[in-house]
């Protein structure tokens, strides 16, 4: 049996871009993950951030084009390779590692509302019993 997925959560550090690639639209997003550690000789934390270029394609596509930088996401899906010629550089051939999203949950806290935005209560004599 074989298994290949990936949950990865982390922050948006753009907003979402929408491409179309063989007549189909997919949604591009980069999600940034990080991780510390304490440096044993220094006694400092160093932190490190890694980007993870994740597409996301079908009806899911349709959602995340609305993501916003700065979103916390909680994204799952299959880690994928691919390669390309790149003409830059000789056209030499490049790998790169994708992630294949199949879901996504967004993370953000809900905005506080505001003493205008509330319902306004009832006055006391309205009030049923």
């Amino acid at each position: 049996m074989y298994l290949n997925r990936i949950t990865l959560i982390g922050f948006l550090g753009s907003d979402a871009e929408v491409r179309t690639a063989n007549n189909s639209t997919l949604t591009v997003l980069s999600l940034a993950t990080k991780s510390s550690y304490k440096d044993k000789k220094s006694g400092e934390y160093v932190s490190h951030t890694e980007w993870h270029r994740t597409i996301v394609w079908g009806k899911l596509a349709e959602y995340a084009k609305t993501l916003t930088k700065g979103s916390h996401l909680q994204i799952e899906g299959e880690l994928r390779s691919r390669e390309y010629q790149d003409k830059k550089n000789g056209n030499a051939k490049r790998r790169a590692w994708e992630i294949r999203v199949d879901s996504i949950l967004k993370l953000d806290r809900a905005k506080k509302a505001s003493a205008e935005d509330l319902p306004a209560a009832p006055a006391p004599e309205e009030v049923p019993f």
